[in-house]
């Protein structure tokens, strides 16, 4: 496959996805080990388990903004590096991908600044408490060292998927998710390290990662290679960017604020115990958020090169595959955590006042999964067409307009205020899923119309 420099626009369309997405669904489902596994470790941790683990669950919000920066150069730039590919300019797709290594330096060098003189001020202020503190700032002082590893890692490899090396992609993260492994138990319990040893491993693991990912890009294996006399910090060559990865910004960005409501909201109502439930919660909705972004990453080099290209056939086959199969995976999964909730939650914790507090709050914060796979089809499929307006407000208006204010509306009008702060999440999805169709229709239905206007003009000229 990857000898075929053009296989992006003349493999079979199921064949292709298939061959893409196995790959960058499994390393996603790897990459989830980098967010579990820590608290999996530190959950079962003698004596103070339950506290750490809610303590570092309010470090979060924070890495997860950490990876948002990541993903708004790379879910910005990978796109267009594909359409590029797809348009036979190969020379203007390396600028783009080089320029944006570029501004992950730039970022990570300002994030690891933030982190280390504020992390305890951004700890407080996302949720952290008198008995969890320091814990937080522990774990956090030695993960922000390692920031430029999480940047770098992150947001490079999207590039080496947009090539249609979802193999290697797939290594980059197993290599980094197996060290982690093994590495977790040594620091946290064979040299009594806890919390900052559970942060040690993930910085390693990611920094081995990061090297991978460069060693490849850098070589004439990758089809696009990195050039040193690339690099730079051009404003036309970034801003599209820019523009285009906003959306995956706001939506991961936006978990580290959404993250912040939650846990203020349920200390005021539930305590400590409603916090640390809603570790196990986001947790669990890992296991649907991530394989269904590593299906829609592997559907994205497909789209983005077709679009490219011109081919209208190809880029709506990939979409209605995409959607088709997101939907059925996450109907599964919402069927399964509805069935045995209680066996997910025993997964992070053996305490049994959480267990059972945790259980009915998960059946309800999932209440809505099963169509998440829609909701990550359109989205990325406007992201893959490089519609960033689109995709910006998709994101927008599920995170701000809808979720953050029921999270402090529905505990007012529910029974149970701590359960109506977790109902907020599934009303919102199905609201969000409504308006996304809405526009994505009539967006898609007249972008298609356009490409094939395009196509025929080509063909007459």
């Amino acid at each position: 496959m990857e000898n075929n420099k053009d296989f992006l626009g003349t493999e079979p369309i199921g064949k292709l996805l298939w061959k893409l997405s196995v790959p960058t669904v499994v390393a996603q489902l790897i990459n989830m080990l980098y967010n579990i596994v820590d608290r999996i470790y530190i959950g079962h941790m003698p004596g103070d388990g339950s506290l750490a683990l809610t303590g570092v669950g309010v470090c979060m919000p924070i890495i997860m903004l950490v990876s948002a920066f990541a993903a708004l150069v790379s879910s910005g730039g990978a796109p267009r590096v594909s359409i590029f590919m797809g348009k036979k300019n190969p020379d203007f797709a390396e600028k783009i991908m080089a320029h944006c290594f570029t501004l992950l330096l730039v970022l990570s060098a300002l994030l690891t600044a933030v982190l280390l003189l504020w992390n305890r001020e951004l700890l407080l202020a996302f949720g952290a408490t008198e008995d969890t503190i320091e814990y937080a700032v522990s774990y956090m002082n030695i993960y922000a060292v390692g920031t430029i590893f999480v940047q770098l890692t992150l947001g490079m490899n999207a590039f080496i998927t947009a090539q249609g090396f979802t193999k290697i992609s797939m290594l980059s993260v197993v290599i980094g998710a197996v060290c982690n492994i093994l590495l977790d138990p040594i620091f946290i319990f064979v040299l009594h390290m806890g919390v900052r040893g559970a942060a040690l491993a993930t910085i390693i693991s990611q920094a081995i990662s990061c090297v991978w990912v460069l060693r490849f890009l850098f070589s004439r294996k990758s089809t696009l290679t990195l050039r040193t006399g690339n690099m730079g910090l051009t404003p036309r060559i970034l801003l599209p960017c820019i523009a285009l990865g906003t959306a995956a910004f706001i939506m991961q960005g936006s978990e580290s604020v959404i993250s912040v409501c939650f846990n203020v909201s349920l200390r005021h109502y539930g305590g400590n115990i409603a916090v640390g439930a809603m570790t196990i919660l986001t947790s669990v909705m890992m296991f649907a958020m991530l394989p269904l972004q590593g299906l829609a990453q592997g559907a994205q080099p497909i789209t983005s090169y077709n679009y490219g290209a011109g081919n209208a056939d190809r880029v709506k086959k990939s979409f209605w595959l995409l959607l088709i199969t997101g939907f059925i995976y996450s109907l599964t999964l919402w069927a399964i955590i509805m069935i045995a909730p209680r066996s997910f939650a025993h997964i992070f914790t053996p305490d049994p006042v959480l267990l059972d507090f945790t259980a009915p709050a998960l059946r309800l914060y999932s209440g809505a999964i099963f169509i998440f796979g829609i909701q990550m089809g359109c989205q990325m499929t406007f992201t893959s067409l490089g519609y960033a307006k689109q995709a910006i407000a998709a994101a927008v208006v599920r995170k701000f307009i809808l979720l953050l204010p029921l999270i402090y509306f529905l505990p007012h009008v529910v029974s149970n205020p701590t359960m109506g702060v977790y109902l907020a999440e599934p009303v919102a999805d199905f609201l969000a899923v409504l308006f996304t169709v809405s526009i994505f229709s009539v967006t898609f239905r007249k972008s298609m119309a356009q490409l094939r206007q395009r196509s025929e003009s080509a063909v007459k000229e």
